[in-house]
Parts: structure tokens; C-alpha cells; sequence
């Protein structure tokens, strides 16, 4: 029997990259998705493949899959400013209903279950790089909190189901990732940034452009979740690409890799915005053997490819 496996915001830029790994390894894969932030033309071409199945499902009501279920990847929230910021009750309910009723299947159906974390549980750190030891810096009552807190919520109750319930749970930390599938109204950096470029639109970064950021492919994150999932792992792990550049220098390299004639302007930064990003991955790459193996250069070739022809 072939293994079957859940992805909870299966329709989003992430979730949808990790539907198509598992159905290339032969899984038949369950994709739940209540389309707030996700996109059918993300899974369009997945639609037409026996070994998929797509459920129109939102995760902060209990819900129950027929049959056997080997895998359970917990990826459905709000992800960018812009959306947890326009959906903040969502972003609260899918981090904590939503998480709750994952681990109650995964319960159910003696699931390894994984967590989308994020590294915005580290806050705006006072730890450079941040490793997965660091307890954050985070403003609990500030307009990012409805994202951050709800992460760090998702991770405690995913730590509370492995202690008492003895559920196989894995929490990935997702840093800044970008590839194909990102909306060009995501609102994160690299699709703004592309998007302005292409229309010759003037490229606004937010303060002065010296925050720092770290860019991980899409493809190395997915097999560094992959990895996580299938591993004996426990504990949080952050997935990202520890080379670290400033936002003002990304703004520059976009500008050149699609020969666009933007500017730069400048805008007031948003309350609690991180100063500083970049995952130490050492626990990645003893534990998991992983890396990220593809140059940003190369990446954002592929990605501005991609937003070209849509």
C-alpha cells in the first residue's frame, strides 16, 4: 500500500512545492486548503493525477480523513505581513484551533505529524545568527503578534501532544524562502521587489535598506522539510540559507537580473519589523545532513522567469 500523506494549506507556495516532492516519491497525497491565501493555479496541474486529492477545507473546525494516513505536514496560516495583518483572527484560529485539530488527527490515525514554524518566533532577536536555543524577542501586543504568537502557541502544543499524547512530531523553522508560486501581492520582499522591477516601477524598500535578510530556494527548503519529516528529530530545527545580505542590496541585485530601470524609494519601516535575519543551521546540517544547494543569483533567475510569465 502506498504511503499516504496530509498537507494542511496544500494550495499555498510552500505546501503546494511539498504536494509535488511527495507525489514524485510515489505518496498519495491529501491536500487541504480553504483558499484564503492559497491559489488553485498552484495545484492545478496536480488535479489530473490518481494519487491526488483535494479537499476545500478549513482546518480550525475538526475534521477527519477516511482511511489510513502515514504523514501529517501542518502548513496551513497567513505567512506574509500583508495577509496575517488583513487576516489577524484567521492567523490566531490556524495557529491554534487549526494546529489542535492536525495533532488530534495525527493522534487518531498514529500519524508522524510535522509543524510550519517560522523564524518569526525569534522576534526582532538580540541573538545573530539565531539558533534554535534562543527564546526570542517577540512583542506579544504588536501588530506582528498575531502571526508570532500564534507560531509559538503551534509549537507548544505540538511539543504538549509529543510529551502526553505520544504523537511523532517534528517543528520546522521556516526562514525566508521564495521560488515559483508566490503571489506578486505577496508583500515579502523578493515578489515585491520583482514585481516593481518588471513594470519599471520604483522599488521601495522600507527604512533604510540595511536590515538583513536570508534567502533560501524553495527546492532546498522542501527537502530540508522532507528530511526533517522522516527523521528522529524532535525538537525544533530551522530550515533556511545563512547567507545573509541587506535589503537595499537585494533591491540592487533584482534591479540587474531583470535589467530594469526602477529606482529606489524609501518608505517609514513597519512597527517591529527584524532588524537582523539569518538561521544558524548547524543542528540542520549535523542532524539532517542538509544544506541549501542553490545560489540566490541562480533562484532568482528561476523566480523572475516565473513572475514574467504571469
Amino acid at each position: 500500500m502506498k504511503k499516504r500523506v496530509l498537507v494542511t494549506g496544500g494550495a499555498g507556495f510552500i505546501g503546494s512545492h511539498m504536494c509535488d516532492l511527495f507525489l514524485g516519491k510515489g505518496y498519495e497525497v491529501i491536500c487541504a486548503d480553504n483558499f484564503i491565501t492559497g491559489s488553485m493555479a498552484n495545484i492545478r496541474h496536480m488535479l489530473k493525477e490518481k494519487d491526488f486529492l483535494l479537499l476545500k477545507r478549513d482546518v480550525t473546525r475538526p475534521f477527519d480523513i477516511k482511511g489510513p494516513l502515514h504523514y501529517l505536514l501542518h502548513l496551513a496560516s497567513p505567512a506574509s505581513p500583508p495577509d496575517y495583518l488583513r487576516y489577524p483572527l484567521e492567523t490566531l484560529e490556524v495557529g491554534s484551533l487549526g494546529t489542535r485539530n492536525a495533532l488530534e488527527t495525527a493522534k487518531k490515525k498514529r500519524s508522524a505529524f510535522l509543524l510550519a514554524s517560522t523564524s518569526e518566533v525569534y522576534g526582532d532577536p538580540l541573538r545573530h545568527p539565531q539558533d534554535e536555543g534562543y527564546w526570542g524577542n517577540v512583542n506579544p501586543v504588536g501588530p506582528r503578534s498575531v502571526y508570532d504568537e500564534a507560531k509559538r502557541y503551534a509549537e507548544a502544543v505540538t511539543m504538549a501532544y509529543r510529551t502526553h499524547c505520544g504523537v511523532d512530531t517534528h517543528i520546522v523553522r521556516i526562514f525566508n524562502t521564495y521560488g515559483e508560486r508566490m503571489r506578486p501581492n505577496d508583500g515579502r520582499a523578493i515578489p515585491n521587489f520583482i514585481g516593481q522591477a518588471l513594470k519599471a516601477r520604483p522599488i521601495t524598500v522600507y527604512g533604510d535598506g540595511s536590515q538583513t535578510r536570508s534567502f533560501c530556494y524553495v527546492s532546498d527548503m522542501t527537502a530540508g522539510i522532507y528530511k526533517l519529516l522522516t527523521s528522529g528529530i524532535h525538537t525544533p530545527v530551522n530550515i533556511g540559507n545563512p547567507s545573509e545580505m541587506t535589503v537595499l542590496e537585494l533591491a540592487g541585485l533584482i534591479i540587474k537580473l531583470t535589467g530594469s530601470k526602477s529606482r529606489v524609494v524609501f518608505k517609514k519601516l513597519p512597527v517591529d519589523d527584524p532588524k537582523v535575519r539569518r538561521p544558524d543551521i548547524a543542528r540542520a546540517a549535523s542532524l539532517l545532513k542538509w544544506a541549501p544547494k542553490v545560489p540566490l543569483e541562480r533562484g532568482l533567475i528561476k523566480t523572475i522567469e516565473y513572475f514574467r510569465g504571469i
